[in-house]
């Protein structure tokens, strides 16, 4: 029974794609104004032409079709951009035109997608509102310097779980994520989440990880959006899953705080009880606070995570990069504690950053949506609900941008003094414009002090057998650029 049905499902697809097809073709008029591109297959268009690291096929693609170029993924139109001229035209001077995002199926699990600031547009009330939250509260420069101790005592605590495992080697990614979790929960919210000394009780880790997976997998829904009703893969269906666990878990520490709160006449001062004081003036709805608080715990604890694992990558596969940034570090900070303020006596350090994250930008390809019909971008038209990828990892190795683009050097950094505002679209570690990542500050105070500790406080060696040729530098796509193979390194202390 369950195959004849498999039979008839399969048949009635085919039916249906053919149909849409024939009705889909009749617009081939329109598509004299897009971009050239590959041409697309019957049906499925040039799904086939992608493989597991789309960002490098697309900047494959750009070689041939030039830095803006369009594919058909699916029945949806797809524009590809790989140049700062054209990002510039998605990202800020016409960005009121580009400034939404297309949402995965994923997220219409439990009409998330109505409410993550992810994927609302710029033109939103709630995403101003949210991102004016944001701002506020978490990165200020007042709330910036309300938790810079958090974030020194939870980047100490990383640097411990190094002495602990000292001489032995380690999956540095992993470790740095579950601190990473601690410290932006503790941001925002006063508390771990997780305990970083022992292996078991990890459900949250792991809970962040599932949903990771399942947001990185094709998914048919999103490229056929009329088989959404299907959920074919199902991830539309684990996806409620994930996020009634998400819901249940903060909602048991949304209660404790309103207790404390009750019993106690104070609270933390952090950006929870702000959220629950806006709760009690109607600002927001209650609902909304474990979404918020979700949205921002996962995205800052894998972003950082995986920047500074590629910046330990690179240097261990660069000894004299590594000697250089760890002597510059040591320098600075031989006669006195190393503060979270004086990182900007570390230009080295700064340079090896940016240089890592642009061979290796977390998030390799931006996606945005088209608002408006008939809009120009390089020369050719946009019709309105087509999606717009830029394509930062292509940026960042075009060789008519930056010499010997895929050569890690970061004195280019000394030489070229790119910010991570992305203002010339040649270096978009964060986005630009309105949809840029909001937690800006955040980390880019994060990541210079936690690598400074690690580089004064350790030497660090790779496992026996291996040597710094040996270090694979793979990429592996998901929701992030990360690295195939988890970075496995020893730890081994110094006395500065």
């Amino acid at each position: 029974m369950e195959l004849t049905l498999s039979f008839l499902l399969i048949a009635l697809t085919i039916f249906l794609l053919s149909t849409l097809s024939k009705l889909f073709s009749s617009s081939h008029n329109c598509n004299a104004l897009l971009p050239p591109g590959p041409t697309p297959l019957p049906i499925i268009g040039n799904l086939l032409a992608l493989d597991d690291q789309p960002h490098r096929k697309f900047a494959h693609f750009a070689k041939v079709y030039g830095p803006i170029f369009s594919l058909k993924l699916g029945l949806t139109t797809t524009i590809v951009v790989s140049s700062p001229k054209v990002a510039r035209e998605v990202l800020q001077t016409k960005d009121e035109f580009f400034s939404a995002r297309s949402v995965p199926d994923l997220m219409r699990a439990c009409n998330q997608h109505n409410e993550v600031m992810t994927f609302l547009p710029s033109t939103s009330p709630q995403w101003k509102r949210d991102r004016a939250i944001c701002a506020t509260n978490l990165f200020s420069v007042r709330s910036l310097e309300r938790t810079r101790e958090i974030r020194a005592q939870k980047a100490r605590d990383i640097t411990n779980i190094f002495c602990k495992k000292a001489g032995y080697p380690l999956c540095i990614g992993d470790l740095l994520f579950s601190g990473m979790l601690n410290m932006v929960s503790n941001v925002l919210f006063s508390q771990d989440v997780i305990d970083i000394n022992c292996d078991s009780g990890q459900e949250f880790t792991e809970l962040i990880k599932e949903t990771i997976n399942e947001v990185g997998k094709p998914n048919v829904s999103d490229f056929f959006p009329f088989l959404r009703f299907l959920d074919l893969q199902r991830i539309r269906h684990n996806g409620a899953g994930h996020y009634r666990r998400y819901c249940k878990f903060f909602d048991v520490i949304i209660e404790a705080r309103l207790q404390y709160r009750t019993s106690n006449g104070k609270n933390y001062g952090d950006l929870l009880d702000s959220l629950l004081d806006m709760v009690a003036e109607s600002n927001i709805t209650r609902r909304e606070i474990p979404i918020l608080l979700m949205e921002l715990i996962g995205a800052g604890s894998d972003n950082i995570s995986i920047t500074v694992e590629w910046v330990m990558a690179e240097l261990l596969h660069d000894p004299v990069a590594m000697a250089r940034a760890q002597a510059e570090v040591r320098q600075v900070f031989s006669s006195q504690t190393l503060e979270e303020q004086d990182i900007v006596n570390l230009p080295y350090l700064q340079a090896v950053i940016k240089e890592a994250m642009r061979l290796h930008p977390a998030v390799p390809i931006l996606p945005h949506k088209a608002m408006k019909d008939g809009v120009d971008l390089g020369g050719y038209i946009v019709p309105k609900g087509a999606t717009v990828f830029v394509n930062t990892w292509a940026i960042g190795h075009n060789s008519q941008v930056w010499n010997e683009p895929d050569v890690f050097r970061p004195e280019r950094f000394l030489e070229k003094q790119s910010g991570f505002h992305g203002k010339e679209c040649d270096f978009l570690p964060f986005g630009s414009g309105r949809k840029s990542c909001p937690g800006l500050p955040f980390v880019v105070k994060v990541i210079p002090y936690l690598l400074a500790l690690m580089l004064a406080e350790f030497d660090w060696r790779l496992p026996d057998g291996m040597e710094h040729k040996d270090v694979d530098l793979t990429e592996k796509f998901t929701v992030g650029l990360k690295m195939a193979v988890p970075l496995s390194v020893v730890p081994v202390p110094v006395n500065i």
